[in-house]
């Protein structure tokens, strides 16, 4: 008889405008190693099109969350991310999910590491990835999660109920520092950047410096091998001033390319590192965000907004816009940022390797 390939309880979820499996700690090997073979056999890696395994194909749907009791004070799980390459045979750790991170509460209350309280359920949740926390307030009526409601976000078709997510004291969550060079703008290879870290590690470049409307499809910017090769390159000088080493077979820092905004407060194209995403992640939201606020960045040339302790960034995409609601210290320091997200239950059961 044939072994038997390993197996373990898992949760599918979408969590903002990301999808992937959720696994209690416990449930998978303790060896990273280990795990992570068995995270890519069940994502079918290396392989574009995923089809031996769970993955959809695309770097947004091969992610896992691995979540478990917390032993910190004040803090109900830790949430580790993983970033499932899919063409190649990586499972990435150097980054948080704020999509993903969107799914974490409610499978924390379903899987009965946080009771429910009867209208809304806040979840602290240690991010191990970057050492920070974030606030998920997970709609529980009747000491239910609901998935059902009436927020849509831009990214995702449908309507479902809305998840809060705060986050507090992001600022050098992977490299250490806000700016981890000490600069708003950073010269590299004859282009002007900003290297910024508030939650996710982000190079901000503006369009036209790349010769860019910033109003290209991701498809269309995928397609420019010229632009991918002048990107990489980019990004591979701006790891080890970021603090991040050599970042060839990283899937950070992201680069974003930012240009003047239809609606709202700044428009992005942004490479993960390199595919083109369909939206923005939520912590790279935050930081390109944050980087409108430095009066020299590429990023406050050409963003459009008041300043205020208080306020609502809209970064737009190209699929809508996500809103970060930033509160400014009495330095005008960024204190604290908030999203909203949903998340969905896909299926809860078994998932097997080779």
């Amino acid at each position: 008889m044939s072994e038997q390939p390993f197996s373990a309880p898992c949760m599918w979820m979408r969590g903002g405008t990301s999808k992937g499996g959720y696994f209690l700690a416990s449930d998978l090997p303790a060896d990273p190693t280990e795990r992570d073979a068995f995270l890519l056999e069940v994502m079918g890696s290396p392989d574009v099109k995923q089809v031996d395994g769970m993955g959809g194909a695309s770097p947004l749907t091969s992610k896992v969350a691995v979540v478990k009791p917390s032993e910190r004070l004040g803090v109900d799980v830790d949430y580790l991310f993983l970033q499932v390459f899919v063409d190649q045979p990586l499972v990435a750790d150097k980054q948080n999910c704020g999509n993903i991170l969107a799914g974490v509460g409610p499978f924390a209350i379903e899987h009965g590491l946080v009771d429910a309280d009867e209208l809304v359920t806040e979840v602290t949740v240690f991010m191990e990835n970057t050492g920070q926390i974030a606030i998920c307030r997970v709609p529980t009526p009747q000491g239910q999660v609901t998935y059902r409601g009436v927020s849509c976000i831009d990214g995702v078709p449908g309507t479902a109920s809305a998840i809060e997510i705060e986050f507090q004291d992001t600022a050098g969550s992977s490299s250490g520092a806000l700016l981890p060079t000490g600069n708003e703008v950073d010269e590299i290879n004859g282009l002007h950047v900003t290297l910024i870290d508030n939650g996710m590690p982000v190079v901000v470049i503006a369009a036209d410096e790349l010769g860019l409307s910033g109003s290209e499809s991701p498809q269309d910017l995928e397609n420019n091998q010229e632009l991918r090769l002048q990107l990489e390159q980019l990004r591979l000088k701006a790891g080890p001033m970021m603090n991040l080493g050599d970042v060839t077979e990283l899937s950070v820092p992201k680069l974003s390319i930012v240009s003047a905004p239809q609606q709202g407060t700044i428009n992005t194209r942004t490479f993960i590192p390199h595919r083109c995403h369909d939206a923005i992640g939520v912590l790279g939201a935050v930081s390109v965000a944050t980087a409108c606020l430095l009066p020299h960045s590429p990023a406050s040339q050409v963003a459009r907004l008041e300043k205020a302790q208080r306020m609502t960034l809209s970064v737009e995409h190209p699929t809508g816009e996500l809103s970060v609601v930033v509160s400014l210290d009495q330095q005008d320091n960024v204190k604290s940022a908030a999203i909203l997200r949903t998340a969905r239950k896909l299926f809860d059961g078994v998932v097997f390797g080779r």
